[in-house]
This record gives structure tokens, C-alpha cells and sequence, in this order.
């Protein structure tokens, strides 16, 4: 079994988040590459300490970038995870 902070990498601050949380009562987080939904479920519940009620994952593709003048890179693969949480609980890491 994983490490929680191996599993999930860092809390995902943006505007699709914000609605998610306060709709759907729905958390993103960036997490490892081989992390499984239940090592996603696992960490988040004995990190944040709250139910974890569902758990999807997604790859996100790399975008292309310039390097200097006529170089072309692109961005990492990194995967994203979204994780409903029970009503009524909150994860502190997200109230701003």
C-alpha cells in the first residue's frame, strides 16, 4: 500500500473545481501515475478524513509549448482525478 502523499500529488485550484465543489460537492486533484481509484479513495480519506463516495480519473494529454524561436515541446501527461464526497463534509485544503 501507498504512501498517502505518493498518491496524491497536489489539490487542483481552478474555475471548473470551484463549481464542482460547490454544486456537486466535488474535489479535483492532481495524483501519481499509477494510482488506482481505491489508492485515490484510501489517501483522501486518511489525509482530509472525510467519505469518499466515488472516484474518476482521467489523463490529461500534453499541450504543444515553444521552446525559443522555432523549438516545439510540450507539456507533461499528468493524471487528474475527481472525487465526490459524502454531503455535508468538506476538505479544508479548498475553502479560500
Amino acid at each position: 500500500m501507498k504512501h498517502p502523499t505518493e498518491v496524491i500529488i497536489r489539490p487542483l485550484l481552478t474555475e471548473k473545481g470551484t463549481r464542482l465543489r460547490t454544486e456537486l460537492n466535488q474535489y479535483l486533484f492532481e495524483v501519481a501515475a499509477d494510482a488506482t481509484k481505491i489508492d485515490i479513495a484510501n489517501a483522501i480519506k486518511s489525509l482530509y478524513g472525510v467519505e469518499v463516495l466515488k472516484v474518476r480519473t482521467m489523463w490529461v494529454k500534453p499541450k504543444p509549448r515553444r521552446i525559443g524561436l522555432r523549438g516545439v515541446g510540450h507539456t507533461r501527461r499528468w493524471k487528474k482525478a475527481i472525487v465526490t464526497v459524502k454531503p455535508g463534509q468538506t476538505i479544508e485544503d479548498f475553502v479560500v
